[in-house]
């Protein structure tokens, strides 16, 4: 074993181990042959692991290493990569090659690299034993992110007397409030990284967006095989399936692990190499960001404590500035999302200031609107929602006098076909989605 002074000199990416003993995972990396880049999954207060979900158990948990090998990965990008042990099966090659190139391809945009041709996860020529039915209990894990989006789908879930738990993966203060406020029983997983990537860092290793969701969508299929759960409900709306643009010839898709492609091949993935009754879904799919924002302004409950602010998310406090910067794409976004209905004095003290009341805000908003540049690297709705929310302000006494809102009906609404900035027509269930029967409801009852 030899220190590596340059990640990006690295040849060889290895795959080295994945072990589960007491409640811990640990997944095992190496640049070329580095010291062991370890990162470990706590799970707490784990049960016992039947004897006969042992092995679904297993094929999880090296999806999971599989999958979040892409953290560690992008600090080189090395030509060759090796998984050491058992060969993957052609299927689990090919999901894992798009799970890399797509999962990385804004990383790659920002790095000016081309991973297309370069990733190519080896594989023998052994297909993978059918998977097994576990036998799994009828109970939902809906994983929280400390934003509108789930908390929109753990109150679907309570109307149609789902029983779910809400689980979510770190330590963030915040998304523990907003599970804390569900009143639903509570699971919070651990990750930690490998220590050794912020030195890599520091080292001058490639850095930028990995596909997160990816990771921790591994993460909750392991955990609903520990603790016995027969279905993952995510909370990613179909906007997430749209590129944020297309770089030379290859689109680029910031929330690419949300979006359908993704959960059509992870479902597919986990029907056959890991348990044939493991539902994994996104229970928002059939909506747009507007219906989610739309059924979350019925409910105030959680104004208080959800944020989707990623520059403050680490930030608590008593006052709702705390919680929310007022500058980044997502605060943008979801006060557009909301103002539509949301009654204005609501939605000022959510934010603690009017964002569309400031002109030196208009760059961003524009990028909402895709006017003049394309949508942000954030997780936001398409630029006709945006616009859509934008016009349905103009036409309303209580925000119209505002700067943006003005600025919009003076210099850009005249541009756009009017036919387009119709709100109502986004807010309409789709058919594409993995809904399973059971919750099928929800179609008519938020459609």
């Amino acid at each position: 074993m030899t220190a590596l002074t340059d990640p990006r000199q690295a040849k060889v990416f290895r795959f080295v181990r994945c072990t589960y003993a007491n409640g811990e995972a640990q997944l095992v990396y190496a640049l070329d042959d580095g010291p062991e880049l370890i990162e470990r999954i706590g799970f707490p207060d784990a049960p016992a692991l039947p004897h006969e979900r042992e092995a679904a158990f297993a094929a999880a948990l090296r999806l999971l290493h599989l999958i979040a090998g892409t953290s560690y990965y992008k600090a080189g990008v090395p030509k060759d990569i090796v998984v050491v042990g058992e060969p993957l099966d052609v299927a689990t090659a090919r999901f894992l090659d798009q799970v890399y190139l797509h999962g990385l391809a804004e990383f790659a945009y920002q790095n000016k690299l081309d991973l297309r041709g370069r990733i190519r996860f080896p594989h023998g020529a052994v297909e993978a034993a059918s998977a097994p039915a576990l036998k799994l209990s009828r109970r939902t894990l809906v994983p929280i992110g400390g934003g509108k989006d789930s908390l929109v789908s753990v109150e679907m879930l309570k109307r149609m007397g789902e029983p779910a738990t809400a689980v979510w993966v770190g330590d963030s203060a915040l998304i523990a409030a907003c599970a804390q406020r569900t009143r639903l029983p509570m699971l919070n997983l651990k990750r930690r990284l490998a220590p050794e990537l912020f030195e890599y860092n520091r080292l001058g290793a490639y850095n930028g967006h990995i596909p997160v969701t990816a990771i921790n969508s591994a993460i909750a299929l392991c955990a609903a095989i520990l603790y016995d759960f027969d279905a993952i409900a995510f909370s990613n709306e179909r906007s997430a399936s749209e590129a944020t643009l297309e770089y030379d010839g290859q689109p680029v898709n910031h929330q690419w692990s949300k979006s359908f492609e993704f959960e059509r091949a992870l479902r597919e993935h986990v029907a056959s190499h890991i348990a044939t009754d493991l539902d994994y879904f996104s229970l928002l799919r059939p909506w747009s960001e507007l219906a989610v924002a739309s059924a979350f302004a019925r409910e105030s409950r959680y104004d208080d404590v959800f944020s989707s602010c990623n520059r403050n998310f680490r930030i608590r406090g008593e006052r709702p500035a705390d919680r929310w910067c007022g500058q980044c794409p997502k605060c943008h976004f979801v006060f557009l999302a909301l103002a539509p209905f949301v009654a204005k004095p609501r939605l000022l003290n959510i934010f603690g200031r009017n964002l569309l009341d400031d002109l030196a805000l208009a760059p961003g908003f524009d990028a909402l609107l895709e006017y003049r540049e394309h949508k942000p690297f954030e997780c936001v709705g398409e630029g006709r929602e945006s616009r859509a929310a934008m016009f349905s302000l103009t036409q309303r006494a209580e925000w119209r006098e505002d700067a943006l809102v003005a600025r919009f009906a003076e210099d850009i609404a005249p541009q756009l076909d009017r036919a387009e900035l119709e709100l109502a027509t986004l807010l309409h269930p789709a058919s594409t989605h993995f809904l399973p029967f059971r919750l099928r409801g929800l179609l008519h009852a938020h459609g």
